[in-house]
């Protein structure tokens, strides 16, 4: 039986832990932290753990009881280009990846590594001109083994 992504992640527990982990370095860096200098939801690693798991194959908890893709977009638009902070980003992802205790000889942390790129530099960077291009009812994009999934409504 072939597991999903979730599952060979450790479930809510593994992304959790990689949740938290990336919060800690992205908050420790200088210039990604700038992505928080105005705040953020005091639930923040709770709700990303939630966001990825459904991503990852996992229960559509964040969809059911936090939002939806649009709401997450949203959030990430309407603040111009900045490259050099998603490739920080990413850095900081991978960095995580190993504080979480993924090995880097694990088949997982390379396809969280690819899930994670691509949702920072597509999914999440699309609208750098306003929050308002934002079209509603997006629903959050499905990530399997072999990369994106199509789902009518995601923002792929």
């Amino acid at each position: 039986m072939v597991t999903t992504v979730y599952e060979a992640a450790g479930g809510g527990a593994g992304l959790t832990r990689l949740a938290a982990a990336w919060h800690a370095r992205v908050m420790a860096d200088d210039v990604v932290s700038h992505a928080f200098s105005h705040g953020f939801h005091p639930d923040h690693t709770r709700r990303l753990a939630a966001y990825w798991g459904e991503a990852l194959g996992g229960p559509t908890t964040y969809s059911d009881t936090m939002g939806d893709e649009t709401s997450v977009v949203r959030v990430h638009s309407g603040n111009g280009p900045h490259e050099d902070m998603d490739r920080r980003a990413v850095d900081c992802f991978d960095a995580a990846l190993g504080d979480a205790g993924f090995s880097p000889d694990e088949p997982v942390r390379q396809v969280l590594h690819d899930y994670f790129a691509w949702a920072t530099a597509t999914a999440m960077s699309t609208y750098q001109d306003s929050a308002d291009d934002v079209p509603d009812g997006l629903s959050v994009p499905r990530w399997s083994w072999d990369g994106l999934v199509d789902t009518p409504g995601s923002s792929s």
